[in-house]
């Protein structure tokens, strides 16, 4: 990818774009950390269990020289000694490649986690393109930084290995009139110190490479402001979809409010620019709850609504302004209404019962 392009994506990825990244599999990961715990691991896996495997081997080789003389030559006896062989190889190296594996899958595992996809097996003909790829060994700063690594590497290796070499060599001259077992062991030691060093300096320039690398992964999946703005709209839906489905709602809040009118108690107005409709059921109601409200001709609305069906309607222009802006339909009056609604509503009962009274009369 060209400079240029980096310099406009000064946006961090969203999370949609970091799982979407991740189901392609392109996951941060710094593999020369593998490569260096592998290498400590499997330098310490030997010095802990070296032993036994060079038992093992020296055992499975005196009994393989020990029957070359008596062993016939023949396709079965073949087979059968290379596949015992195999076995008691794969037998004893076990506790290595064991230890290796688990080490390598659970570096994997903390570092990205679980990762299943497919999706860098799909052809892709711009990564074998021959311009891209001597773009990417000759332009990239990646592939810069990874020459300097492989010189870093080969450097560590060779000076560590001189510094070595320098430390055994007037020891190795006593070897000469050594046994075969003294020679070996003192073989195995000094293998043992150059890789453990080795892998201890890997390490170090394995933390540098997991810093660049995470700087590398989150500078790729930078955004625009274009693609924040794509994606935001992306997420959210169409605007003229999402403008008719909250029409649609208010639609249908509307009507399910009007219907609620006539089981109000009472409605409250100022007197003609709000009307709020309260209803209070003592058996269900903590508080009585407005079912309705609304300004203008809403307010209109619910005034004809009351009327038709004789819900009382009561001007008190601090009440109906109160309840309009701090109730919203469906909730109950707060603790402080308690006072003011109490008494509308006992006015209203008693002119229910007067009113009762005066029929039966």
């Amino acid at each position: 990818m060209a400079q240029e392009s980096y310099q406009d994506r000064t946006e961090p990825a969203s999370d949609k774009k970091r799982a979407d990244a991740r189901k392609k599999g392109k996951v941060f990961r710094s593999q020369e950390v593998n490569s260096a715990v592998i290498l400590v691991f499997g330098v310490l896996i030997l010095y802990f269990s070296g032993g036994a495997m060079g038992s093992g081997l020296a055992s499975m080789s005196r009994e393989l020289f020990s029957s070359a003389g008596t062993f016939r030559v023949t396709a079965a006896g073949v087979q059968e000694l290379a596949l015992r062989g195999v076995m008691r190889f794969a037998a004893i190296v076990a506790p290595l490649l064991a230890g290796v594996a688990v080490v390598g899958l659970a570096l994997n595992v903390a570092q990205v986690g679980f990762v299943f996809t497919l999706e860098p097996l799909v052809p892709d003909f711009n990564k074998v393109n021959p311009l891209n790829g001597i773009k990417k060994v000759l332009i990239s700063r990646r592939s810069m930084v990874e020459l300097l690594k492989n010189v870093l590497k080969v450097t560590i290796v060779g000076y560590i290995g001189w510094d070595a070499m320098q430390g055994i060599l007037t020891e190795s001259i006593t070897l000469m009139d050594g046994d075969p077992a003294g020679v070996l062991a003192f073989m195995s030691r000094g293998a043992m110190a150059v890789g453990l060093r080795t892998g201890l300096a890997f390490l170090v320039l394995a933390a540098l490479d997991y810093a660049y690398q995470r700087f590398e992964y989150e500078r790729e999946m930078r955004m625009t402001k274009q693609e924040v703005k794509e994606e935001g709209k992306a997420q959210e839906g169409d605007p003229q979809v999402k403008a008719r489905v909250r029409t649609i709602q208010r639609r249908i809040a509307y009507r399910r409010m009007m219907q609620d009118v006539p089981t109000a108690d009472v409605v409250v107005t100022n007197p003609t620019h709000l009307a709020v409709a309260l209803k209070y059921d003592t058996e269900k109601m903590s508080a009585p709850k407005v079912v309705a409200k609304g300004a203008d001709l809403i307010a209109r609305k619910i005034r004809e609504i009351a009327l038709e069906h004789a819900v009382p309607i009561v001007e008190d222009r601090p009440l109906a302004r109160m309840l309009f802006d701090s109730v919203d339909v469906g909730e109950e009056i707060p603790e402080k209404m308690f006072q003011a609604v109490a008494q509308l509503l006992a006015y209203i009962y008693r002119l229910k019962t007067d009113a009762g009274l005066s029929r039966t009369n």
